[in-house]
């Protein structure tokens, strides 16, 4: 039966395009979206609790949308419902997420994404955000204060095990970050480079506080966090785990200790040549 051309040229509800309490367009994509109930969305993802205070903070810092619409409350929650959606994506499934995934997930349409992102890149930038945000109090806080040479062993396994901690929570947005860096992603890769900065400054400091072996003690730590990145990022891999196997509760400690005794014998060595 073929279709009449009222049918074939008049867009259906679900594609018709109307201005949101915002002054922006989003897309009407049927009766079960929030804006079609009064603003409340019992569908869409929530942002997880851990996260839901940081996402909430970089939500606030945004004042207008891309075509420079200031953001009311509507808009904040939108964006916060797209943030959301995206980690869940991107943590329950292996499966390539795109922004049309995205789009589905919340319940809007891509005339609604586009309007606070330009591309996936930009996305997971704003996602990472409050992300790499929470690290500050789940290991950046153990390296601040200066570690005693008498507790090195145990200051490490705690910074090592509250760092596996995090990438076994957030395993699937940064292995997806670290992908994209690989693939000369030069925002993804600015954002890991500057993410990781900070926390090479702070063994410098446990090495050398007083900079007398220069550019040596930042090439150390440099590579002390390479290493124990790259040993984790293998550990915490959904992928490898799937292929090669869960590793037994006392290897997955066994690389632990591994990496702590490496960082401790990496600062004392530093502090040696300091003294020396």
């Amino acid at each position: 039966m073929k279709s009449s051309p009222t049918s074939r040229s008049s867009p259906g509800p679900s594609a018709r395009p109307r201005p949101d309490a915002d002054g922006s367009d989003e897309a009407v994509l049927g009766s079960d979206t929030s804006e079609e109930n009064g603003g409340e969305d019992t569908g869409s993802p929530a942002v997880p609790p851990h996260l839901a205070a940081a996402v909430t903070d970089a939500s606030a810092a945004v004042s207008h949308n891309l075509h420079g619409q200031k953001l009311g409350r509507k808009g904040r929650v939108t964006r916060e419902r797209i943030l959301a959606a995206t980690i869940e994506l991107v943590e329950k499934t292996d499966e390539p997420v795109t922004l049309g995934a995205v789009a589905r997930t919340v319940g809007i349409g891509m005339t609604s994404i586009y309007n606070y992102f330009t591309d996936f890149t930009e996305l997971l930038l704003a996602v990472l955000e409050p992300v790499m945000g929470s690290a500050q109090d789940e290991y950046f806080v153990l390296a601040r204060d200066h570690w005693p040479d008498a507790d090195l062993n145990a200051r490490a396994m705690d910074f090592v095990r509250a760092y596996h901690a995090f990438w076994a929570k957030h395993t699937g947005l940064l292995h997806l970050r670290n992908s994209l860096a690989d693939q000369f992603d030069v925002r993804i890769m600015h954002q890991r480079v500057n993410s990781t900065r900070p926390l090479i400054g702070l063994f410098v400091a446990q090495m050398d506080p007083r900079g007398t072996l220069g550019d040596t003690a930042v090439l150390m730590a440099t590579t002390l966090m390479t290493g124990i990145e790259r040993s984790i990022t293998l550990a915490t891999d959904r992928r490898l785990r799937r292929i090669l196997g869960t590793l037994p509760g006392r290897r997955e400690e066994s690389l632990l200790e591994v990496n702590a005794r490496l960082m401790e014998l990496a600062i004392r060595d530093m502090r040696e040549r300091v003294a020396g």
